[in-house]
Order: structure tokens, then C-alpha cells, then sequence
């Protein structure tokens, strides 16, 4: 059992028995690593699930929730990271969200409240990771075999099988390299899928367009809420500590920079996919527009070169993914298990973090495999998640760490916030998790089928 934090003088000098700081989390990093890693975590396949989240929005409403989520979610991260700056000048510096939830709260029961979600997070993006990559294969090998004998969760058996070897690259820090090169496969794809939707609409074969929402007031208030969970979820990260935790010391105006280079890359993938998708497909988007581009009856709508290439490249950067997502679990693994007196590669501490690390990726690819339904645990992902995590939380920290005075604006917008995205998170849950159940005479355990 993990002990909450405490307020410790100390603290600097006993990190050197705190496995999971030293190991995993150590403090080596640039400004633009964490750019790499905040790019990684937040900028992925998911974008190609904005058209479908339009559909639920409309055009006006979808724009206006994009924008919204991207300056709060910017907004949030900022605040945050100078939550961190001003604790690591007072001589507490954290590296982990659960520990900052509850020194600056002052609260132990926060520490199990982050720890939950986080948990919840980063094992829900790693299922999906995962259930995505294999079907990423599934889509290649049925374009080259129609009738071939293998199952999507084959497929997901053998992406299982490769987490496990990447699994075992020691530290958050050495995925820096794998990041930059996620980010420019974030940029490849989006560049490939857009330009793909843009020919097809304005070409002869363009598909028949409507832009018109649920016919019944309940449905349209349901798939807006759930749209709106979808975007949070997409925008959301929920391991920026951690992310931070990476910067070499001291970090302080290290991370504005990283959120300055990821968001660029935000700005053009994001719009662009969310509007050529919609665009192009309308009402009939689904939860991944490469699946409009690659209907099950009739030709592919864009070159079967292009949409390989898209493939490809979601499918490898589908691996940094689920490694970024999966350092919090390991970082709580070898604080439990691994010896600060030994060396990270000795034998000591190499076979547990074999064993424990190969072991939570065959639980993600187990759960990718028998429950293929990725579109809802997004959505269900981002209500119950990274809304807490990334909308409330860091308002709140901001508000509780600066004090801004009541009458402040900043005091003002940061509670504004936190009452809309509360009762937006709420509301999301409902319709998330309603989706959920509805599409849940879908369900087929190992079905080779991803219901939208």
C-alpha cells in the first residue's frame, strides 16, 4: 500500500531510495523532449475521431468545443506547470501528479483519488492502444488477404507481443528519441488522411452529404455530451507532472516551451482532420475516418498507397503510445519492487521489472482482445478522466497554491471552469457510459469486429 505524501525537509535527500523517481522517472531531460512527450500523449489516432465527434456537435458547436478545449486544456497545463515551478522553489519538487494533488490540497485521500484515475487512464489508453494497432494489422492483412484465416485478435496477440519487448526500455527519459519520431508520424498520417478526404470531396465519387444531428432533442443533448467527452479525452493527458518530472533541474519555464512546440503541432493536425473528415463525410463519419476511406463494400475512396502509408504509420506510433501511457504504472511498480542500492540493469531489478512490466501488457492486450470497442472507452475514458484530471484540477491547485484574491479575474476564470467542466464531465459520464449500454448488444468477446 502506497503511503500519501507528507510535508519533508528531507525529501531531496531520501529520493535516492525512491526506485520509481531514480529508475523511471529520472530528471535528464530538454525543454523539447517534454515537447516529444506532451506531443506524443496528447497528438495520436485519436485525431481521426474528431469528424465523428462533429457529428454529434454540428459544425458551429464543433469548432466552438475544439476551441474551447484547446485554450482551456492549454490554459490548465500552464497553470500546472507553474504550480510545479513554485513548489520546486520552495524545495519541493514533484514529480508525480498523486504526490502534488495531495501536498498542495492537503489531503490524503487525494493521493488514492489520482492514483485511481490515473490508473484508470493509462490502462484504458493502453487497451486502446493496443485494440487499435491490431486492428491497424487486421486492415493491411484483410487488404491483402480478403479471405485470410487470422482473427483481429491475432493481431492484437502480436502487438501485445512487441509491447513487451519495448516495455522494457527502462525510463520515461529514453523514449525521447521514439517521441520525436511520433510526432512526426502524428504529422505524416494527419497530412495523408486530410489530403486523402480533400480529393475525394472534390472529386466525382464524393459521398452524398448531410450535416443534420439526431432528430429527437434527448438524442442530439446525449450525442453532444458524448462528443464533448470525446474532444476532452483527445485533448487530454493527465501525466503532465510526470512529463515534467523528466526536465533536468531546475524546470522552472522549461515546460512552456514543450506546450508551445506541442501545441503547434495540435493546432495544424487537429482543425485540419476535424474539418476535411466531417467535411467529406458528414453525418457518416465514423469512430475512425479510415474506416470511410476503406468501406467494406466497394472500392477504397482514396489510393490504396495512401491509405497504406496512413496505416503504417498510426500503427508505429501507436508503440510510443502506449509506452508514454503505460510510465506511470511502471514508475509505481519499481518504487515497490526495485532496489536503489542496485544498479537499474542488475539482475536485482532487471528480472521484477521483466516480469511485472511483461505482465501488465498482456493484461492491456487481454482486455484489447476479448472487449473491442474502442470508440466507446474513449469517450467513457474522457468523462470519467481526463476531464477531473485535466479541466478541475489544475484550477484548483493554481487557485489553492497562488491564492488569487476572490475578486481577481484569474480567481474568477479558474472557478468558471471548474463549475463548467464539472457539470460538463457529469453530463458526459451519463451519455458515455449510456452509449455504452446501448451498444452493448454489440459485444462479442474476441469478436474480429470494433463496434463504432
Amino acid at each position: 500500500m502506497m503511503d500519501p505524501p507528507r510535508s519533508d525537509p528531507f525529501r531531496q535527500i531520501r529520493v535516492d531510495s525512491d526506485a520509481g523517481a531514480l529508475f523511471v522517472l529520472e530528471s535528464k531531460g530538454e525543454w523539447w523532449h517534454a515537447g516529444f512527450h506532451l506531443t506524443t500523449a496528447i497528438v495520436g489516432p485519436t485525431i481521426l475521431t474528431l469528424p465523428y465527434a462533429f457529428r454529434g456537435l454540428g459544425w458551429w458547436l464543433g469548432f466552438l468545443c475544439l476551441t474551447t478545449m484547446g485554450l482551456v486544456t492549454f490554459y490548465a497545463y500552464y497553470l500546472m506547470s507553474k504550480v510545479l515551478d513554485h513548489c520546486e522553489k520552495s524545495g519541493r519538487r514533484h514529480i508525480r501528479f498523486r504526490e502534488l494533488a495531495a501536498d498542495v490540497l492537503g489531503s490524503g485521500w487525494m493521493f488514492y483519488v489520482v492514483v485511481f484515475i490515473q490508473t484508470a487512464i493509462n490502462t484504458g489508453i493502453g487497451i486502446g492502444a493496443i485494440l487499435l494497432a491490431g486492428q491497424c494489422l487486421d486492415i493491411m492483412y484483410s487488404s491483402l488477404y480478403p479471405q485470410g484465416p487470422l482473427k483481429l485478435y491475432e493481431f492484437i496477440a502480436m502487438v501485445t507481443a512487441v509491447m513487451i519487448v519495448l516495455s522494457q526500455l527502462p525510463s520515461f527519459h529514453s523514449l525521447r528519441h521514439i517521441n520525436f519520431v511520433s510526432l512526426l508520424l502524428s504529422l505524416g498520417y494527419t497530412f495523408l488522411v486530410v489530403g486523402a478526404c480533400i480529393n475525394l470531396g472534390l472529386s466525382n465519387h464524393a459521398p452524398k452529404r448531410d450535416y443534420s444531428l439526431e432528430h429527437s432533442d434527448s438524442g442530439k443533448v446525449f450525442s453532444a455530451f458524448t462528443s464533448i467527452s470525446i474532444i476532452a479525452a483527445i485533448f487530454g493527458n493527465g501525466i503532465l507532472p510526470e512529463i515534467q518530472a523528466t526536465l533536468a533541474p531546475p524546470a522552472t519555464g522549461k515546460m512552456l516551451k514543450g506546450l508551445l512546440l506541442c501545441y503547434s503541432v495540435i493546432f495544424f493536425t487537429f482543425y485540419s482532420a476535424a474539418i476535411s473528415g466531417y467535411w467529406v463525410f458528414g453525418n457518416n463519419a465514423s469512430s475512425n475516418i479510415l474506416k470511410n476511406l476503406m468501406p467494406d463494400e466497394g472500392p477504397t475512396l482514396a489510393p490504396i498507397v495512401v491509405i497504406g502509408l496512413a496505416v503504417i504509420f498510426v500503427l508505429l506510433q501507436l508503440f510510443a503510445i502506449g509506452l508514454v501511457y503505460s510510465q506511470v504504472a511502471y514508475e509505481i511498480m519499481e518504487k515497490n519492487s526495485a532496489d536503489t542500492t542496485k544498479g537499474m540493469f542488475s539482475k536485482r531489478n532487471l528480472v521484477p521489472r521483466l516480469i511485472l512490466r511483461s505482465l501488465y501488457m498482456a493484461f492491456c492486450g487481454f482486455m484489447a482482445a476479448m472487449l473491442p470497442f474502442f470508440g466507446d472507452i474513449n469517450a467513457v475514458v474522457g468523462a470519467f478522466g481526463f476531464i477531473p484530471l485535466d479541466f478541475v484540477l489544475p484550477m484548483l491547485l493554481y487557485n489553492m497554491t497562488y491564492k488569487p484574491t476572490k475578486k481577481s479575474f484569474t480567481y474568477w476564470i479558474n472557478m468558471t471552469i471548474m463549475v463548467v467542466f464539472t457539470c460538463a464531465g457529469l453530463m458526459g459520464a451519463f451519455s458515455s457510459v449510456r452509449k455504452l449500454v446501448l451498444d452493448a448488444n454489440k459485444f462479442k468477446l474476441f469478436s474480429s469486429e470494433v463496434v463504432d
